[in-house]
């Protein structure tokens, strides 16, 4: 139902896939396209949708799975939970170059969807940590093969009128797929009688179904750089030249992901303080309501408002959400605890992807989000091994006081930059 909401309200603002480039000695053709969200966006969204129900389907029983059955500690979680981020990240550098040597994005999405899919069998198979450690591992790479030119090639196809509100679409329709996926976990755990390894090969599925659809349905915008001469291999040199405006949306993406760890931590929170196996995986379903509820008006809302100033309320509402969860014991404060989380991420994830997009050029773009999502892997790393080892050492209360000091200071950074900005721009225009 939330798909087919979202759906009816994106293909009254769905569009053909324009290029936002104009070739030398034609027109750029925008009147009709620049109020209109590209198929090619639509599409993608849909491949996000069935790839994270699978990912989701694993995803909300893993950290239970690997604390109660296989025995894991919370700090082995939260290494394998941060170095397979980190993992997704530092591939998501190459690919992102190599798309932008290539000229195309879809063979390179297309492998990363398809290493995704083929990773998630391993997952019902495993008898150790290690095991997990691989699938995971093996997964995430494949998020990284795929993020930086799916990312690009949202921007290549969307007007800079709607890009906010593209990724925002994109972005929706990928946490409807992460809502639907804890849901089928619940409705198949009690119908498998808890059987975890049953839920998982099921997961196997719309894997397949999305690198099907991506490699039947989205068809790759012809690019205009400039000229015809031969592509070659950034340099280092160029990606320096990304300019100021692209590292400091780096630097505030790398702040703000230090002060939130993995969703992970979300669900044996739940779990901690009472919430059954079958049924663990409603806290992501919780914070996925609250991201796909929020994510494509705050995208479209970013368009007009502005970027920082919904970067700093999705700052503050992480806050709030730490420290209900810090000091919350009932399941129903400590859900919304986890639906203000959600909040949170659909006030900026997007944002910060549209972010690197408005200041990148269509020539670096996929070195662009490639670096950006480094950036954000080794901040990933960084928070989940520190969690990991603060609950181990102190409990859950203390790792989410934690994580409100840290958002709190990311915050502070952020409204500092945000008023350095303003003066600088004042200065220049006086």
């Amino acid at each position: 139902m939330i798909a087919t909401s979202l759906g009816r309200q994106a293909r009254r603002l769905a569009s053909p896939c324009v290029s936002t480039a104009r070739p030398e000695g034609k027109p750029i053709q925008r009147q009709q396209a620049a109020s209109r969200i590209p198929r090619v966006v639509w599409v993608l969204g849909w491949v996000s949708l069935c790839t994270d129900v699978s990912s989701e389907m694993i995803h909300a029983l893993l950290p239970v799975f690997l604390v109660s059955v296989i025995g894991a500690s919370t700090v082995a979680l939260g290494l394998i939970e941060g170095v397979a981020e980190a993992a997704a990240s530092i591939t998501k550098v190459f690919s992102g170059v190599l798309s932008d040597r290539l000229g195309r994005r879809k063979p390179l999405a297309v492998a990363g969807y398809g290493l995704a899919a083929l990773s998630k069998p391993l997952f019902p198979l495993a008898t150790s940590a290690a095991w997990v450690f691989t699938a995971r591992f093996v997964d995430r790479i494949g998020k990284g093969i795929r993020g930086a030119p799916r990312d690009a090639l949202v921007a290549d196809c969307s007007p800079p009128e709607v890009r906010g509100a593209a990724y925002g679409l994109r972005q929706s329709l990928d946490t409807a797929g992460a809502l639907i996926g804890p849901l089928a976990a619940i409705a198949l755990m009690t119908i498998l009688a808890n059987d975890v390894r049953a839920v998982f090969w099921i997961a196997v599925l719309p894997g397949i179904a999305s690198v099907a659809l991506l490699a039947l349905g989205v068809e790759e915008p012809a690019r205009h750089v400039g000229d015809n001469s031969p592509r070659r291999l950034p340099h280092w040199r160029d990606v320096r030249s990304l300019g100021g405006a692209f590292w400091a949306v780096t630097a505030i993406g790398f702040v703000f992901t230090l002060a939130r760890f993995s969703e992970a931590f979300l669900v044996l929170r739940a779990n901690q303080a009472g919430l059954s196996l079958a049924w663990a995986p409603l806290a992501l379903v919780v914070m996925n309501l609250a991201y796909v509820a929020s994510a494509y008006p705050a995208g479209r809302l970013s368009d007009r408002a502005g970027r920082i100033r919904l970067l700093a309320a999705g700052l503050a509402v992480l806050i709030v959400s730490d420290v209900v969860l810090a000091t919350g014991q009932q399941i129903a404060i400590l859900m919304l605890g986890i639906a203000l989380w959600g909040l949170h991420l659909g006030l900026t994830q997007g944002l910060l992807a549209a972010m690197v997009a408005d200041s990148a050029s269509e020539a670096l773009r996929g070195s662009a989000f490639g670096m950006f999502h480094f950036a954000v892997g080794l901040a990933t790393l960084l928070a989940s091994l520190l969690a990991g080892a603060l609950w181990q050492s102190y409990g859950p209360p203390l790792t989410f006081a934690a994580g409100a000091v840290l958002s709190a200071a990311a915050l502070a950074g952020l409204l500092c930059w945000a008023a350095r900005r303003v003066r600088r721009q004042s200065l220049q225009s006086s």
